[in-house]
This record gives C-alpha cells, sequence and structure tokens, in this order.
C-alpha cells in the first residue's frame, strides 16, 4: 500500500519524507487555504521535495475552465497530479486531460457507480470518501470494497485513493480490503506508531535497566 500525505504544511511532510514514508501527496483547495501561501508556489515546493505524484485541484465547475486549469496546475511540475471533482464536467475534464498524458485524481467519490464512471473516463486515481460516509452513518469502508470488487473484475487500472481518512483503523482496514493507496494527515499516520503495550513495556524495560546502574554509551 502507498502512503500518500494530506497536508500541504512543507515541514511535515518533511519529516515523513525522511523517514521513506510519502509516496505521494494530496492537498485541496482547504488545505492551500490552511497553508497561506499561493498554490503555484507551495505545490512547486512539494513537488521538488516529494518523487510521486503531488494532488493540486482545479477549483473550477465547467469542463472547459477545469481543462485550461488542469493544464496550467500541471505546467508546475512533471509529478503535479490533476484532481477534479466526480461531476459530469469533472469526468469531461478527466478524459481529455488523460488523453493528453497527465495524472488525474477524481476526487469526491461518494459510490460504486461514480468510480466506475471516473474509470472509464481513464482516472489515474479514484478517491472515495471514507470519513464523510461515516459522519451520515454509512460505512466507508463498504465503498471500498465494492470499489475493489468491480475494478478486480474488470482490470480497471484505476488505483483506489482511500481519502478522508480520520483514524488507524481507518488505514488498517483500507489496507485489509485492497486499497492501493490512502491518503491520511500527518498526525493520522503518525498515530499508527503509537500502542498501550508498547509504552507499558518500555516503560517496564527502563525501570528495569535503570536497575542494572549501567550505561551502553
Amino acid at each position: 500500500m502507498k502512503f500518500f500525505v494530506d497536508t500541504a504544511d512543507i515541514a511535515a511532510i518533511k519529516e515523513l519524507n525522511d523517514l521513506g514514508m510519502v509516496d505521494g501527496v494530496t492537498t485541496n483547495p482547504s488545505l492551500i487555504l490552511k497553508s497561506g501561501r499561493a498554490i503555484a508556489e507551495v505545490t512547486a515546493e512539494i513537488c521538488a521535495m516529494v518523487e510521486g505524484p503531488v494532488s493540486a485541484e482545479v477549483v473550477a465547475e465547467k469542463a472547459d475552465d477545469m481543462i485550461a486549469e488542469g493544464r496550467h496546475l500541471a505546467k508546475i511540475a512533471p509529478n503535479v497530479c490533476i484532481k477534479v471533482p466526480l461531476t459530469w464536467d469533472g469526468l469531461k475534464a478527466c478524459r481529455v486531460l488523460s488523453d493528453e498524458g497527465h495524472k488525474l485524481n477524481v476526487t469526491l467519490c461518494f459510490s460504486p457507480a461514480q468510480a466506475i464512471l471516473a474509470a472509464k473516463a481513464g482516472a489515474t486515481f479514484i478517491s472515495p470518501f471514507i470519513g464523510r460516509l461515516d459522519d451520515i452513518h454509512l460505512d466507508g469502508m463498504d465503498l471500498i470494497a465494492d470499489i475493489r470488487e468491480i475494478y478486480d473484475n474488470y482490470g480497471y487500472e484505476t488505483e483506489i485513493l482511500a481519502a478522508s481518512i480520520r483514524t488507524v483503523n481507518h488505514i488498517v482496514d483500507a489496507a485489509k480490503i485492497g486499497a492501493d493507496v490512502i491518503t491520511a494527515p500527518p498526525s493520522v499516520i503518525k498515530l499508527m506508531a503509537n500502542h498501550i503495550l508498547t509504552d507499558k513495556g518500555l516503560a517496564q524495560f527502563n525501570a528495569d535497566w535503570a536497575q542494572t546502574g549501567q550505561k551502553i554509551l
């Protein structure tokens, strides 16, 4: 499973990237706003740091305008992945930009039917939103499982990029189902290292070591 980091925070990306934990980055208008920086500037800096795809999202609503914005964003760096919404116009833009050789991340997917259309339109990645489905009392993991089954049935090459990750369990469950990629905030990825028994065991080891009166260095 590939790990994408869902942030435009350069310091947070660098910390995880230095550990080999970053296969790509996803951004959106909300994350750009949070960064307080110009989209072209921050995207270029992320692309220079990370080898994998960096999603930069269009904000237009009509296909022709999305295509123009997508082409403009793609000029920022070779590893920019153009992000478009899963609307009919977004699918039109996906088809055109994909045929031009660009990578496409089709976002805001909430149904298997939408995921089929994205694959047919040439999406590189489909981004089903787990947490937002959970918010309305649906199981976001059911969507991941449905898309995985459908894509496997027909050999679609579009990668399932599990998004709207809120918890460590979301990551583990997506991995068990077979999502190709997860994108999560840095804080959630770092929480994967935590376990109460690890903390308890380390405390015991440290207490016992102190009693030996030894030093390693």
